[in-house]
C-alpha cells in the first residue's frame, strides 16, 4: 500500500482536475454556437502548438525588463518544466500506481524530475530577484515553490523503487510531513489546471485545437480580418460574456498572464487606460457567476486602480461599474501587437471589435467625435464630410482619367481620405507621377469611391461598413475587367478591400504603393539616383501594412533602392508599435498621460535619425503632429520622387 500511495495522490488529483474542467466548459457552453472543425483541430493542434506557439515563444519579449529574459530562455523553462511534468505524471502512474518497469522506469523518473529541476532553476530565475513588471504575482509567485515541492516529494518517494534506499512508512513523522508537502503540490499543480495559475496549460490545448481563426495557422500572410456579424445573433455585438462565441470564451481562458501583449501595447505604454493582458482577464472573471478583479495580481489599467470591477456571465461587461469601463475599450487602436505577440494565440482585437459593435450599434454609445464621424460617413459617404466629387480637386492639373472613360488599367488609384488633406496629397501627387515615369497611366473612379468603410468597421458600426462595402463592391464588379489591380497608399484601404471586402463577393488584386513601387525599381522602369544627402533615416512600419498584411520588405526594397540604409528603431517590422490613429482613435480621443505619436517619436530619436520614412497616410499625419523638434517626416512616394527626378 505504501508504494501506492504517490499514485494514487497524483489519481485523485487528476480526478479532481477532470471535476474541474467539466465545471470550466459549462461556464464556455454558455456562449454562443460556433462552427468548429472538432476532429481536424483535434489533429492539427500538436502542430501548432510545437510551430506557432514555440514561435511566438522564441521571440525575445518587447522591452524585455533585464538580462535573461528571452524568448529562448523562456522556451527553455517551458520545454524543461513542463516537458518533465508530463513525463513525470505518466512515470509516476506507472511506477506509483501500476507497478510496471520495476528499477528501469524508477530510474526514468528519477530522470525526468531532474529535468524539471533543471527548468526550475530558469524558473526560480525568471522571477528571483525581480520579477518582470509583465508578469502576473499571486498564484505565479507559488509555482516555484510548488514545483520544488512536488520534485522533491516524489523523488525521495521514488527511491525505494530505483534500489537506492529501503522502504519506508507514511505512517511516520516525516512521511507524513512529506506526504502534506507532496499533497500542497499536488493541489497546486495538478488542480491548478482547472482555476489555478497553470489552468492555460490545459485550455490552451483546446484553444489551439478549437480556434475561431483556423486559418492563421501556417498562413503565408495574417489571418486578420474582421469577421462580419454572425446571422443568428440575439444582439449587434457583444453585451455580456455570453454572447461571445463559447471558443472566445475558451480563449481568454487560455490567457497565461504572460504580459507579453501589455509590454508590447502602444496605448499601455503611452498611459490610457488599457491593458490587454487585464483586459483578457477582466473576461475571464466576467464569464462566472459573481466575477471581479479582486483576484487579479498583475498592472492594472493606467489610471485605473484593481477592485472595483464586476460582472457576472449574464451581466454587461462595458460599463463605469461593470468589468471594463468605456474608455478602456475606445483606447485601442486596434493594431493588433498584443495579438502578435500572444503565446497563446488569443485574439484581443476581435473581443473589442464585437464589444464596440454593440455599443455603437445598440446603445449608440460611441464617445467624443465618434458619433459625428459616423454620422458624416452615412450623410456624406466620407469621413471627413466632404462631397466624393471634392476628392479629386488637389488633381487638377493631372488630369488623371476616369475608369469610366477608359477600356482598361493596369492600375485603378484608390484615393482614399488622405485625398481630402493637404499633406498627404503631396503624397499622392508623387505617386502618380512616378506611376506615369514607369509608363502606367492610372485611372480613377472620381466621385463614385466612397469611403471604403475601415473607420465605421473599427468603430462598431458594421451597417454603415457593410453599406459602404456593398456599394463600392457594386461599383468595382460593374468595371470588371477594366482595371488589372487596385493601388492604394492607404494601408488600411489595403486590408478592406483586398482581405474583408470578399466576405461580401468583392474580390480584387490590390496592392499597396510601396510593393508596387518596389517592383517598378527593380523592374528597371523607376531609374533613382543614390541619395547623397547623408541623412540618416528611420522607417516607421505601418500595423495595417505590417501585422495585418504580412508586408515589411518592400518599403525597405524601395528605399535600399534610393541608396538609404535604413536605421531600424527597436520596435519595428512585424512588431512595431502604433502612431496612434487606428481603430478610430482619432475620433474616441480617449486621454493618457501622453499621446502614442509622441512615444513612437521618441523610439525615433532614439535612432539618432533626422528623417523618419512612412507609407501610411494616417502615420505621416499622426508623426507629423509631434511637436518640434523631432525627425522630418516623408512618405515613400516623395522620397522615390526626389531621387528619380534628380537620376534624369
Amino acid at each position: 500500500m505504501n508504494a501506492l500511495i504517490p499514485g494514487l495522490l497524483v489519481l485523485a488529483s487528476l480526478l479532481a482536475l477532470a471535476a474541474l474542467a467539466v465545471a470550466r466548459a459549462a461556464r464556455w457552453r454558455a456562449g454562443r454556437a460556433a462552427a468548429v472543425d472538432a476532429v481536424a483541430g483535434l489533429l492539427a493542434m500538436p502542430g501548432r502548438y510545437l510551430h506557432d506557439v514555440h514561435d511566438a515563444v522564441l521571440r525575445d519579449p518587447v522591452g524585455r525588463a533585464k538580462a535573461g529574459d528571452t524568448g529562448r530562455a523562456a522556451a527553455r523553462m517551458h520545454m524543461l518544466t513542463a516537458g518533465g511534468f508530463i513525463a513525470a505524471t505518466a512515470l509516476i502512474l506507472a511506477v506509483h500506481l501500476f507497478a510496471l518497469g520495476g528499477v528501469v522506469l524508477a530510474w526514468l523518473l528519477l530522470a525526468f524530475l531532474a529535468l524539471m529541476s533543471a527548468g526550475l532553476l530558469r524558473l526560480y530565475a525568471r522571477r528571483k530577484p525581480e520579477v518582470s513588471p509583465r508578469l502576473s504575482r499571486g498564484g505565479f509567485d507559488r509555482l516555484p515553490y510548488a514545483f520544488t515541492a512536488f520534485i522533491v516529494f516524489f523523488a525521495i518517494a521514488t527511491l525505494p523503487a530505483a534500489g537506492l534506499i529501503a522502504p519506508f512508512s507514511w505512517a511516520s513523522l516525516g512521511g507524513l510531513a512529506l506526504l502534506a508537502l507532496g499533497a500542497w503540490a499536488c493541489i497546486e499543480l495538478y488542480v491548478g489546471m482547472g482555476y489555478g495559475p497553470l489552468k492555460h496549460a490545459l485550455n490552451g490545448v483546446l484553444h489551439l485545437a478549437f480556434h475561431p481563426r483556423p486559418a492563421r495557422f501556417g498562413a503565408t500572410t495574417p489571418d486578420s480580418a474582421l469577421q462580419p456579424l454572425p446571422a443568428t445573433a440575439e444582439r449587434l455585438g457583444v453585451e455580456q460574456p455570453r454572447d461571445f462565441a463559447w471558443n472566445r470564451l475558451l480563449a481568454f481562458d487560455a490567457c497565461v498572464q504572460c504580459g507579453r501583449c501589455e509590454a508590447a501595447c502602444p496605448a499601455f505604454a503611452a498611459g490610457l487606460p488599457l491593458n490587454p493582458k487585464k483586459l483578457i482577464q477582466d473576461l475571464v472573471a466576467a464569464s462566472g457567476t459573481h466575477g471581479s478583479d479582486l483576484g487579479y495580481s498583475g498592472s492594472p489599467y493606467p489610471q485605473r486602480p484593481v477592485g472595483s470591477a464586476h460582472g457576472a456571465i449574464d451581466k454587461p461587461i462595458i460599463g463605469s461599474g461593470a468589468m471594463i469601463h468605456p474608455d478602456t475599450l475606445w483606447a485601442c487602436t486596434t493594431c493588433r501587437a498584443c495579438v502578435y505577440e500572444c503565446p497563446m494565440m488569443i485574439e484581443h482585437v476581435d473581443a473589442v471589435v464585437d464589444l464596440r459593435r454593440f455599443q455603437t450599434l445598440e446603445l449608440g454609445a460611441t464617445p467624443n467625435k465618434a458619433p459625428a464621424v459616423l454620422e458624416e460617413l452615412k450623410a456624406t459617404d466620407t469621413v471627413c464630410g466632404r462631397p466624393t466629387s471634392a476628392r479629386l480637386d488637389w488633381a487638377a492639373d493631372l488630369r488623371l482619367p476616369l475608369l469610366a472613360e477608359v477600356e482598361h488599367t493596369e492600375a485603378l488609384l484608390w484615393i482614399g481620405e488622405g485625398g481630402f488633406d493637404m499633406r498627404n496629397q503631396r503624397t499622392l501627387r508623387a505617386l502618380v507621377k512616378l506611376l506615369r515615369e514607369a509608363g502606367i497611366e492610372p485611372a480613377v473612379l472620381g466621385a463614385e469611391e466612397l469611403d471604403c468603410g475601415d473607420v465605421a468597421r473599427r468603430l462598431g458600426d458594421e451597417k454603415t461598413f457593410e453599406a459602404l462595402a456593398r456599394r463600392n463592391i457594386a461599383t468595382l464588379n460593374g468595371y470588371a475587367g477594366r482595371f488589372a489591380r487596385i493601388v492604394t497608399a492607404d494601408p488600411h484601404v489595403l486590408q478592406v478591400l483586398g482581405r474583408e471586402y470578399p466576405a461580401l463577393g468583392g474580390y480584387y488584386s490590390v496592392v499597396h504603393h510601396s510593393t508596387l513601387l518596389a517592383e517598378l525599381i527593380e523592374a528597371g522602369r523607376l531609374k533613382p539616383a543614390a541619395d547623397d544627402s547623408g541623412r540618416r533615416v528611420t522607417f516607421h512600419d505601418p500595423c495595417y501594412l505590417g501585422r495585418y498584411n504580412g508586408e515589411v520588405s518592400a518599403p525597405r526594397r524601395v528605399l535600399k533602392g534610393i541608396g538609404i540604409k535604413v536605421v531600424e528603431m527597436n520596435r519595428s517590422g512585424m512588431r512595431s508599435s502604433c502612431c496612434g490613429w487606428g481603430g478610430g482613435s482619432t475620433f474616441t480621443d480617449v486621454p493618457g498621460k501622453r499621446r502614442i505619436p509622441d512615444v513612437r517619436m521618441d523610439h525615433v530619436r532614439e535612432t539618432g535619425a533626422e528623417l523618419v520614412a512612412v507609407a501610411c497616410p494616417n502615420c505621416a499625419v499622426m508623426l507629423e503632429g509631434v511637436v518640434q523638434p523631432r525627425a522630418d517626416v516623408a512618405d515613400l512616394a516623395e522620397l522615390l520622387l526626389a531621387a528619380v527626378e534628380a537620376g534624369k
